[in-house]
């Protein structure tokens, strides 16, 4: 579904002090240039309107978030429901409007400790499979810069995706946990688990929904 441009959205963002508007300038000291401490950082990767990291950053008060979107708009949708969460919003979230493509431009070699990729882009066509953020393109950057002992935790409604992400994971040196079919049914991985707007959508149509943990162990 095409999204309908916000005029001033560009505006917006460029003037908001929750959207790093320099990420490259902080490379390698994003927890005391940004956050002001030194709390593990998790990353979300295509955040979408930023359900599952609003309410990550309301449960984990304690590690600093992070959310990555490229669509101007979205992000700009993702933004303003943060700021007006009832009861206001915590100091350990912050956004990136850019590609992941530039992941490693803007964090060092073992600057971030978890990443996650909700209902990804499943990129069906074989000629764009280097756009799946499970392909080994981007595996190589998350590897980049993940510290060791850090783990992708990833989802997704699409089987095609999934199925494709267990082959490519462990090729690019990712130890894989916590594989599950259908998450909803699993009543130890689904405890706990933070829904994104898709996965509501997605689970109320009865779609199971498929999830991993990728560990970087070296």
């Amino acid at each position: 579904m095409r999204i309908r441009h916000v005029k001033g959205s560009e505006d917006y963002l460029a003037k908001s002090p929750l959207v790093i508007q320099r990420p490259e300038d902080h490379k390698g000291h994003f927890a005391e240039e940004i956050f002001g401490n030194d709390r593990p950082i998790w990353l979300e990767v295509g955040m979408g309107m930023g359900a599952f990291i609003r309410e990550l950053s309301i449960q984990r008060p304690d590690v600093d978030l992070i959310g990555f979107e490229l669509n101007t708009t979205v992000l700009y949708k993702a933004l303003r429901r943060y700021e007006a969460m009832e009861g206001g919003h915590g100091d350990n979230l912050r956004f990136i409007r850019s590609d992941a493509r530039f992941l490693s431009d803007y964090f060092a070699e073992d600057e971030i400790d978890r990443i996650y990729l909700n209902f990804s882009d499943p990129w069906p066509k074989d000629k764009n499979a280097n756009k799946r953020l499970t392909s080994p393109v981007f595996l190589d950057i998350y590897k980049a810069i993940l510290k060791d002992g850090g783990h992708i935790e990833f989802k997704t409604d699409n089987r095609g995706l999934f199925d494709y992400s267990l082959e490519t994971i462990p090729k690019a040196g990712f130890e894989l946990s916590d594989v599950c079919f259908d998450l909803h049914k699993d009543p130890l991985l689904s405890k706990g688990n933070i829904m994104t707007e898709y996965e509501a959508k997605f689970s109320q149509k009865g779609n199971p929904i498929y999830r991993l943990t990728a560990h970087k162990n070296c």
